[in-house]
């Protein structure tokens, strides 16, 4: 501070220029000391004293590549976002514009090319000019070259309050830079430092290294600068605040003809060049550089998502603050599994379904490859951002696991109640003891008491179905109920299941030679709650099994997908290829799989039932505006889901080549807000059911992706698990739906409008 110097060595004195001068004068000397004399001849202890200290000085540089931008992109390599700290693209200074070569050159260190890396008549020169009044610096570009090397090295190293500035450096600092340049110049050629050089030096907060700075300042590439446009970034590394040619363009435009000056004087453009650069008006053309998933160009959550699977990983650093630092400078290429044929149709559907949500209804889909687990696509109708295109902005990921936001608070929002989505799992189980879905259960029971006689070998099954017990702490005990009375009936396993009855479910339960053996199932299909993989689901309790705990859309599509692909079980991968900054692998994700984690005679068997709830079952309610059933068009199968308070829909279906979950609903778990009653998109609805919205949100999407991938027939299921006919069949009107799959169905129907009286499903 001004305040704290003696007037007798403030430098702007005479007195002070002279101390200046012996200050430099003994760098100098001991400079030459270290250089041209061997210490063993030196026999003054001053000098040999000096000469001892810049000996014992480093002489060797670490040139590591300076912090770089990470391109996270789709699978077929276009971009999904960047991530970065310090925008910088490095080019080979053949893609720079010689005019940005010259111009640099010519006002930071015309004898660039003559000097070893310490320029001594250049000090002498900026002595006598500073003597005089002037202010003129004497680094070299190879000595601040050094100083942006070791500066940059320490921000790797998170060690940014060590950073010196040329402002703090002391007369060590400034003896280490001098020995590393001299050093380095006989490691790297003059090229290879301005190469260096341009691509690390800071030019704006938003542009580090010539390319950023001509996208950031002109939009144009480093190869493409015109020479005004050079003379401006060439003057810029001076101050890049005070010559900011958007900020300060009357500054910078001086300081631009300056520039032009020192290439004229020293010969790198002819007079007429110089009069019309000097002529031409500062114009910038500010490109904003955005960095970070919500300045994604596609696929937002996804990219999200990738992110915090990287952040959560240990091969790419010791801790999270090390792999956040990764991400952020290490240039990085990350390949992933998204599939833009897909994305762009999820995400169009997914924006369509809700229109114009002043209410704010969520609407997702995401879909897995059955048999890899890539994850192809992942849309949501929200946007990370206001302004972004929609009505509904929030950060939260609805596809996926909360535990998929580690390191980030706001990251995946747990999973929602899945409803009759679970009644698969039974059916799984069901037919792994090798029993039929067409044999005949008793649909009409709808009590089972706190003591009733399950079969089981792991422990108690908790809760109860039971008007006699009714009250806490057994708030479900009321008697188990459907949508509509007309299905108390005995009925097979099948019909059970397309037409989504909760009492078939139970009967089943029932009629299991092990009620473990549904636990058993769900866990084989990966299924757990969304608070992570770790976190089973507890299907020791009887309302579980109708979708009471929340469950992620792609643990769904997941599970959906082992059905698919005849019981091959496989964790959800997004990340093919991770390439560092010179392009060499470190890392990636490959298809962990698990093949026969099911029966692939039972996941045959559960897609040939899970066909019918599509043709004659739950399903057939997914129709158009017209009311018309939407087809996909090709074998299909899919499973439709509501909860109890309707605010929480689904359907997860799948192709032999692609598995998909459609969410509609309240994604953050409101029990405030029902889907009864309700306009949506226009349109009211007495009581919103998994077929009504993301029936036909599933269903349009597949239409536009299925054919894509393999979309065959299903593999035929053995005879002895669909076996014979039941004697006594049910009425199968196509497109009823009676039960809306939660542990606590609503006592009466609540008829949505386009499922002809029949119920939820």
């Amino acid at each position: 501070m001004a305040s704290g110097k003696n007037p007798l060595f403030d430098t702007a004195t005479t007195l002070g220029k002279i101390i200046a001068f012996l200050g430099i004068s003994a760098i100098c000397g001991v400079l030459v000391a270290g250089l041209m004399v061997p210490a063993a001849a030196v026999t003054g202890g001053a000098a040999n004293g000096s000469v001892q200290f810049f000996n014992n000085l480093p002489s060797e540089l670490t040139v590591s590549p300076p912090g770089q931008v990470t391109k996270i992109v789709a699978s077929d390599g276009s971009p999904i976002a960047t991530l970065f700290s310090e925008n910088r693209t490095p080019v080979k200074l053949d893609q720079m514009s010689p005019n940005i070569k010259n111009a640099l050159v010519a006002i930071e260190d015309y004898r660039f090319y003559d000097h070893g890396g310490v320029d001594m008549t250049g000090i002498l020169r900026a002595l006598s000019s500073n003597l005089g009044g002037g202010h003129q610096g004497a680094s070299t570009l190879t000595q601040q070259y050094v100083t942006n090397v070791i500066n940059e090295n320490l921000v790797a190293q998170g060690k940014d309050d060590q950073v010196v500035l040329n402002g703090q450096k002391g007369v060590g600092d400034k003896l280490r830079e001098m020995k590393l340049a001299i050093a380095l110049e006989k490691q790297m050629s003059k090229d290879q430092i301005l190469e260096g050089y341009l691509n690390i030096v800071f030019f704006n907060s938003n542009a580090y290294g010539i390319q950023a700075a001509s996208q950031y300042f002109f939009s144009v590439d480093a190869k493409d600068l015109s020479l005004p446009q050079a003379a401006t970034l060439a003057g810029l590394v001076n101050s890049p605040s005070a010559f900011n040619p958007i900020v300060h363009p009357e500054a910078s435009t001086k300081r631009r003809n300056l520039v032009l000056d020192a290439m004229l004087d020293h010969g790198k453009i002819n007079q007429q060049q110089h009069d019309e650069a000097v002529k031409t008006p500062m114009q910038t053309k500010v490109n904003q550089p955005k960095q970070g998933c919500q300045y994604a160009v596609q696929a937002q959550y996804f990219c999200d998502y990738v992110y915090h699977q990287l952040l959560n990983d240990p091969a790419y650093g010791a801790s999270e603050d090390e792999r956040a630092l990764k991400l952020s400078r290490g240039g990085l290429t990350i390949k992933t599994t998204l599939d833009p044929r897909l994305q762009g149709p999820a995400q169009a559907q997914v924006d369509s379904t809700a229109g114009a949500n002043p209410d704010k209804w969520g609407a997702s889909l995401v879909t897995v490859e059955p048999g890899t687990g890539k994850v192809l696509a992942m849309a949501q109708n929200s946007r990370k951002l206001a302004g972004q295109g929609a009505d509904f902005v929030s950060d939260y990921n609805f596809n996926v696991d909360n535990s998929d936001g580690k390191g980030n608070p706001l990251g995946g929002v747990g999973g929602m109640q899945p409803g009759s989505t679970m009644k698969p799992f039974t059916l799984t189980a069901w037919l792994n003891e090798g029993k039929s879905t067409n044999q005949v259960v008793d649909a009409s029971k709808r009590r089972y008491s706190l003591n009733y006689p399950w079969k089981t070998t792991c422990g108690r099954v908790n809760g109860a179905y039971d008007d006699t017990t009714a009250g806490p702490p057994y708030h479900t005990a009321k008697d188990l109920q459907n949508d509509e009375p007309q299905w108390y009936r005995p009925m097979s396993v099948r019909e059970g299941i397309y037409q989504s009855i909760n009492t078939a479910t139970f009967a089943s339960a029932a009629g299991l030679n092990d009620f473990c053996d549904i636990q058993r199932a769900a866990d084989a299909l990966g299924m757990h709650t969304g608070e992570g993989p770790d976190k089973k689901l507890d299907l020791s309790t009887l309302g579980n099994l109708l979708g009471g705990p929340n469950v992620a859309p792609m643990t769904l599509a997941s599970a959906f997908a082992a059905f698919a692909s005849n019981g091959t079980v496989c964790q959800p991968m997004s990340i093919a290829e991770v390439d560092d900054s010179q392009g060499k692998k470190i890392g990636g994700q490959a298809p962990t799989c698990q093949q026969n984690a099911i029966k692939p005679d039972v996941a045959k068997a559960v897609t040939n039932v899970l066909q019918d709830v599509l043709t004659k079952g739950s399903g057939y309610n997914i129709k158009d505006a017209g009311g018309q059933t939407i087809r996909v068009g090709v074998p299909d199968a899919a499973k439709t889901g509501t909860n109890e308070l309707n605010n929480q829909t689904w359907v997860v279906g799948f192709t032999r080549g692609l598995a998909t979950a459609s969410f509609f609903g309240d994604p953050f778990n409101s029990t405030a807000r029902v889907g009864q009653g309700v306009m949506i998109n226009g349109r009211y609805y007495k009581s919103v059911d998994g077929a009504f919205i993301a029936g036909p949100q599933w269903a349009y999407y597949m239409q536009k992706v299925a054919p894509l991938f393999d979309h065959g027939e299903f593999d035929a299921p053995p005879q002895n698990l669909i076996g014979a006919p039941p004697a006594q069949k049910s009425d199968d009107n196509g497109g009823t739906s009676p039960s809306n799959g939660a542990s606590q169905p609503p006592a009466t129907p609540q008829p949505g409008p386009t499922d002809k009286g029949k119920g939820k499903p």
